[in-house]
């Protein structure tokens, strides 16, 4: 990228643009957040006898938004820390603060003449080459441009952020005519590798590409749903993750995000699309504007299509009858049809199972709702895109599904889909027949490895655009770079050197079979074709730690010399990574937990995904980490410190005993290296599609000039005197009945560890003094019943037990 942005600006401090200046923030930029000056006074300042002119009044507005971005949950920020990197202002005292901008982002309510007053300022302040965006979603771009600058025009665009920025990946980047192409291109570059963003390039259509279809497929599953009778629990039943859809499904995500907003947008694009063939849909059925009237807006007011009801001190959530808008108690949806194929795999054959039984009622649903969503999407090209891949990715990024509305219409076959919905009455756009005709029967479809999708405009398939860092572990298989594998874990060969281990056990769990694994790729890795190894998966989560039901099963039959074997051969194997001639790069991501975290903890080096929630967390089931856990946080963050003289252990490890043992997860990977997991060698990855791509190349970049670490006495043991200090807190802790006696024993156990054991004063040791105490404390808990009561709570409800 040419352009350097070193200050951001973002003018609106409402829900996006909070969030916007927080999600900026975590990418390391410093921010302005600028909103309006009230222009009459509260009543409570009134009572302080403040004036308008008052700083405190002046920025109430701003002052007030971003105290609701610090508060958000889940959090806009990756750590509370960068709350430092936002400085509030307002528009009439701090407008100057526009002139050092490099980008300015406008974020203010949706209306017309407001933004562009607002812009024609900007206009009189900004630098030549000052990127100026809006996130409207509701006014077409290129009026709000209206009357600027040759300039500005040059450097204005559109970018709409998903709500909330953080989490929901989507950026719509939208130029008009005017737009310099140079300008487009960085600011595409920069929400993917920067900000983290899948980004798709729209036109300057009404809602752009994934809310105007969002928008039409939620109205029709209600209006639907509505004619036929079906309930809310129904509905949300039949287009959850049965269809590919994330569990918010339909009416939780109306709750979710707001009736308001939904209706809101749902009139504004009824307005602005006149000649579109299903404009009906957008109007807001009855009971939507009776829920309206009487305040059932969903989550924000406790009720809207759900009501959280507390019985007994019991949280519950009853649900909207649709006829008598009265809420009732929850109650199971009874659909055989459905039971019967929710768990096919993959979601294509389950897509076709369920909408394969004509006349039942779950299966008549999930068909009508999906023919029509796939039909419309035809008919909006090429209004809102010319190529079938950018609505795909749209669809996928912005709502979190699995499938767009093409890539779905592959999975249940274009030639016979089209013949029933024609069948039905059901308009399909003319270029799919064209389509068919001319003998193609799919949408997509790889050509020597090359994914490749029909074009509209062409009429014949182009190769789908990717960057180099989209690495598709599953694309690499099927091109018949797997190596070996077993059912729980495959190796892979990633190209250039570089081998993978994937994980693809339940839930990612450390067992036996990744064990093989792992040690089959450090044996091929001291081979003289392989430069390093990456340890990653594109599952659900990066790894659940080790697999407790094989571990209590041991236990229960005092198997004890099979559990030493196998602590001390997924310690072995951790230190074989650990002690590699060659790299070995761990790409965490999502769930990091127990045996998952020791897994990245034992690498050479990390390259984390930014929403990397990890922790070593087997306090929760009654253990310590056995697989190095300890011994890594001993050795990361207690002996750097110890290298000065005269430095205090205590409070390090204070740190790494409350950290361990109150089982605290990180929220982010920025909070993971202030917690002392990561370490400024390792890598950060805003965007979770390039992850693993990132890892190889940091791996790649790593082998030419690597050096293993020396096993030498490396680790700070800082024996009894630090124990004793530890212990006195638990005891503390007991008394003040913060913790039950079951605590107190698992802490000193890990207190014991933490200190390197029986040792009479600090001293160095080597690495395998504290794998033996973890090993040891692991296998004494074990034969604990309130360990073994513990871990069978965990298994049966996913939630820790005190005891």
């Amino acid at each position: 990228m040419s352009r350097i942005i070193k200050r951001v600006a973002v003018i609106g401090s409402g829900t996006m643009g909070g969030a916007i200046a927080a999600h900026f923030a975590n990418a390391g930029y410093f921010v302005d957040l600028l909103d309006i000056v009230p222009d009459k006074l509260t009543p409570d300042e009134e009572r302080k006898g403040l004036t308008l002119e008052s700083p405190a009044v002046r920025n109430r507005i701003v002052n007030g938004g971003w105290d609701r971005v610090k508060k958000s949950r889940p959090a806009a920020l990756f750590s509370t820390e960068l709350v430092e990197r936002v400085r509030l202002g307002n528009l009439a005292d701090n407008f100057d603060r526009l002139a050092d901008a490099d980008w300015i982002l406008e974020a203010i309510v949706e209306i017309l003449d407001l933004k562009r007053n607002l812009m024609e300022r900007i206009d009189g302040i900004r630098k030549p080459a000052t990127i100026v965006s809006t996130n409207t979603s509701g006014i077409p771009i290129h009026s709000i441009a209206e009357g600027r600058s040759e300039g500005f025009k040059a450097h204005f665009l559109g970018t709409h952020f998903f709500n909330p920025p953080r989490y929901l990946k989507l950026l719509e980047v939208i130029p008009i005519p005017d737009t310099d192409p140079e300008v487009v291109e960085f600011v595409t570059q920069f929400g993917a590798d920067v900000l983290g963003k899948t980004v798709v390039i729209c036109k300057d259509t009404p809602n752009f590409i994934a809310n105007r279809l969002g928008v039409f497929i939620g109205n029709y599953r209600l209006a639907y749903g509505l004619e036929k009778g079906y309930t809310v629990e129904e509905v949300d039943y039949l287009t959850g993750p049965l269809i590919g859809t994330p569990k918010t499904a339909t009416f939780r995500l109306s709750d979710l995000v707001g009736l308001d907003v939904m209706a809101h947008v749902s009139r504004n694009l009824y307005d602005l699309v006149p000649d579109d063939e299903s404009r009906e849909l957008f109007k807001n059925p009855p009971v939507v504007e009776t829920m309206l009237q009487k305040g059932m807006l969903g989550n924000k007011t406790s009720q809207g299509y759900y009501k959280e009801v507390r019985q007994n001190g019991k949280k519950d959530y009853w649900v909207l009858d649709l006829d008598s808008m009265e809420y009732k108690p929850p109650t199971k949806v009874a659909m055989p049809e459905i039971e019967k194929v929710k768990k096919v795999q993959p979601l294509g054959e389950r897509l076709k199972a369920v909408v394969g039984q004509p006349g039942e009622r779950g299966s008549d649903y999930v068909w009508n709702t999906t023919a029509q969503y796939m039909a419309y999407s035809s008919r909006r090209i090429p209004e809102i895109a010319d190529d079938l891949a950018s609505v795909d990715t749209a669809m996928k990024a912005g709502y979190g599904v699995e499938s767009g509305p093409f890539e779905t219409w592959d999975m249940l076959g274009v030639p016979q889909t089209v013949e029933r919905m024609s069948a039905e009455g059901i308009e399909v756009a003319p270029w799919v027949r064209d389509m068919l005709a001319k003998g193609y029967t799919s949408f997509y479809k790889t050509e020597n490895g090359q994914q490749m999708v029909y074009s509209p405009l062409t009429c014949e398939y182009v190769p789908v655009v990717t960057d180099k860092r989209q690495v598709s572990l599953t694309g690499l298989k099927s091109q018949g770079k797997e190596l070996k594998r077993n059912d729980s874990a495959s190796v892979i060969d990633l190209g250039d050197g570089i081998l993978g281990v994937e994980f693809h056990s339940r839930a990612n769990a450390l067992d036996d079979m990744i064990g093989q694994m792992m040690a089959w790729a450090l044996d091929e890795l001291e081979k003289s074709q392989w430069n390093g190894l990456v340890i990653g998966n594109q599952g659900e989560w990066f790894g659940a730690g080790a697999n407790i039901a094989i571990v209590a099963m041991n236990a229960m039959a005092k198997q004890w010399g099979p559990l030493d074997k196998m602590i001390r051969d997924l310690q072995g194997i951790h230190q074989r990574m650990r002690f590699s001639p060659k790299p070995v790069v761990a790409a965490p991501f999502n769930m990091t937990l127990g045996g998952g975290a020791e897994v990245a903890l034992a690498s050479s080096r990390i390259a984390a995904s930014a929403e990397t929630y990890m922790g070593l967390v087997e306090v929760g089931v009654g253990l310590i980490p056995a697989g190095g856990g300890c011994k890594e946080m001993v050795r990361r963050v207690l002996s750097p410190a110890m290298k000065t003289p005269h430095v205090d252990p205590l409070p390090f490890l204070e740190r790494i005993f409350l950290q361990v043992g109150t089982a605290k997860v990180s929220t982010s990977a920025v909070e993971a290296r202030n917690m002392g997991m990561l370490d400024e060698a390792d890598i950060i990855v805003m965007n979770p599609e390039f992850l693993i791509g990132e890892a190889k190349q940091f791996a790649l970049d790593l082998a030419e000039t690597y050096q293993p670490p020396v096993n030498d006495k490396n680790v700070y043991a800082a024996g009894k005197p630090v124990l004793a200090a530890l212990e006195l807190g638990i005891w503390s802790m007991l008394e003040a009945k913060q913790i039950s006696e079951y605590d107190a024993k698992i802490g000193r156990k890990l207190a014991y560890v933490l200190t390197g054991g029986s040792i009479s004063q600090g001293q160095w040791v080597n690495e395998q003094h504290f794998l033996d105490l973890e090993r040891e404390a692991f296998l004494s808990l074990l034969g604990e019943q309130k360990t073994l009561d513990r871990i069978s709570h965990m298994l049966q409800t996913g939630k820790p037990l005190r005891n």
